[in-house]
This record gives structure tokens, C-alpha cells and sequence, in this order.
């Protein structure tokens, strides 16, 4: 089987073009973000959410980055219900949702969290005030390791942790995560912003001890080392996911829609990421079973700053 996937390029400075997708990419986000804010209330399916926001996306002109994120409490990220998922949102619930948009290559990241009971808005406010401090103190120059910092001093300000073993990453056309961070603490990393750049900018504060951990479960995976596959059914699930995510991420449960028999989808993933032709994204939860909010914007770095794509 030949396959023919698009790869980001290397070191390639983007086009003026490939940069107005980016800023499509993140206002369609900026909607979408504030409408599906409707969506978070206290019985409502996890699966009728992400799917509603995921149907916003694509009515809008738009793809999904990859999976609606729907994170509570204590899990901090890589949450997407799954196939059939019955979870509904509960009366106390600290729910964070993490969503992304496509456009021609041009991508977007953004999320938000909302206290349904009403009982953590100070550690709600602690993500906001850190992201909104990190932004007004980027510009070309600025050391990743700085902005940490400013991340890290903010969030204890208010007496919580930020995530250490979380952070913000590079965007480039078609790829999420391009290499360079920006974290959640001071660091020694030295690595200078530079103008033309594109950031996810993501502080995790948390009453807990401030690192996460892998569980078991997974439900969110993307291609990672194209390889040669003994299955007819991973080959099939292979050629879709090309065709329709490239080299995004992907849910489980988008390709049960598609493939109908969940034992042959489960043994057909299960190839594939023991052949590392795919990676899997374990959900992430706080060590300590601390609660975590979180808040994201992508930004576009200016000769004199930043660019909030995603305001």
C-alpha cells in the first residue's frame, strides 16, 4: 500500500496567505468558543457537546483541530467522550472544554473552563489572569523560559500550582505541535520568540501538586510513523483518517461512525499502535487529584508583540 500523507514542511517561514488561514482559523474559534459556553449545564450529555461544537465547526466552513476536549475536575486533558459515551455534566462539576479549528491548513486552539457549582471561580480567574499576563509580555526576543515564569508567579499569586508537566506549543500549517513550548513554569529554556511565530499559550493551574499523569484509558490517537500493516480493516481505517484528519487528531468515535463493528475497530487501532503507525493521547490527571481549570488563546507573535487570534 502506498500512501501519500501531506507533512508540515521543515523551517519553512509561513506565507502571507498560509498566515490569513491561521486568522480565519482562530475568529471562527473565537465564535464558536463563546457560543458553545450555552452548551456547559448541569445534566447535559458529554457527547452531545462535543459533538454539537464539532457540528458548529463544520456548519461554519471549518474542521476540527482535533477532538472536543471536555476535561472535569481533577482531569486535565485528552478527554473526549467515546462512542455511545451516557456521562452527563454534574452540579459541582469544574468543566474545561479545548477546542480546535482547521482552515486550509491554518489551525487554531482555544479553550475555556466553567465552574458549574460555583465554588472555584478563584481558580478559574488564576488560568485567565496567568494567560492574559503571559500575552501582555510576549514579543520577539522574549525567552519561552520567561514566560513560564510570568505563567508560574501568577497562578501561586493566587495560591494554587501551575501544571509543570503542561505547556503551550508551537503551531505550524497542519501541525499542532511544532517542537517549541512555551510552559507552565520558569525554566532555563532559552529558545526566543520570534515575529511570525504562532503559539498556543495554555496555563493549567491546580489545587493539587501541579503534575499530571497518564491513565488508561485513550481515546484520541493521530498517524505518528507510517509502517506496513497486516490487517484489511487497519488498512481501510488507515486510508480514511489520511483522507479525512492527516496528520491531526482524531477520536475513536469518529471512526466508529464510520466503521460499524467496535471489535474490529478496537483490534484494527490496536495494530496500528503496536506497529507505532498511530499514537494514542492518555488522558492526563492531576497526581494529587487536585481540580484543575484551564484557559487558552493561539497567538500570532507582531514585531511590537502579539496577535490574539482566537480573542
Amino acid at each position: 500500500m502506498i500512501l501519500f500523507i501531506k507533512f508540515p514542511r521543515e523551517n519553512a517561514e509561513m506565507t502571507e496567505p498560509e498566515i490569513e488561514s491561521f486568522r480565519e482559523a482562530g475568529k471562527m474559534a473565537s465564535k464558536i468558543r463563546e457560543e458553545s459556553k450555552a452548551l456547559i449545564m448541569v445534566g447535559e450529555s458529554l457527547l452531545d457537546v462535543a459533538e454539537t461544537i464539532e457540528k458548529m465547526i463544520t456548519d461554519e466552513g471549518g474542521n476540527p483541530a482535533f477532538p472536543v476536549n471536555i476535561s472535569i475536575n481533577d482531569i486535565a486533558a485528552h478527554y473526549t467522550p467515546g462512542f455511545g459515551s451516557e456521562e452527563t455534566l454534574g452540579e459541582t462539576d469544574l468543566v474545561k472544554v479545548d477546542m480546535g479549528i482547521e482552515i486550509n491548513g491554518g489551525l487554531s486552539d482555544t479553550a475555556y473552563t466553567i465552574d458549574l457549582g460555583s465554588q472555584n471561580e478563584k481558580l478559574v480567574e488564576a488560568s485567565e489572569k496567568a494567560l492574559e499576563k503571559a500575552i501582555e509580555s510576549i514579543r520577539p526576543g522574549v525567552p519561552v523560559g520567561e514566560i513560564g515564569g510570568i505563567i508560574e508567579e501568577t497562578i501561586k499569586g493566587y495560591g494554587y500550582n501551575p501544571i509543570s508537566n503542561l505547556s503551550g506549543h508551537m503551531i505550524k500549517s497542519n501541525e499542532l505541535h511544532a517542537g517549541v513550548e512555551i510552559p507552565n513554569i520558569r525554566t532555563n529554556d532559552s529558545y526566543q520568540l520570534k515575529e511570525g511565530e504562532i503559539f498556543a499559550v495554555e496555563p493549567f493551574a491546580t489545587t493539587g501538586q501541579g503534575h499530571v499523569e497518564d491513565l488508561d484509558m485513550v481515546e484520541i490517537f493521530s498517524i505518528y510513523s507510517p509502517a506496513k500493516v497486516r490487517m484489511r480493516q487497519s488498512r481501510k481505517i488507515i486510508d480514511h483518517v489520511i483522507n479525512n484528519y492527516g496528520m491531526l487528531p482524531f477520536a475513536e468515535r469518529w471512526i466508529r461512525k464510520e466503521f460499524k463493528s467496535k471489535l474490529l475497530v478496537s483490534a484494527a487501532l490496536k495494530e496500528l499502535l503496536e506497529n507505532h503507525f498511530i499514537r494514542g493521547y492518555p488522558v492526563l490527571r492531576e497526581v494529587s487529584r487536585g481540580l484543575v481549570s484551564q484557559k487558552e488563546h493561539t497567538i500570532l507573535i507582531t514585531a511590537d508583540g502579539c496577535e490574539v487570534l482566537t480573542k
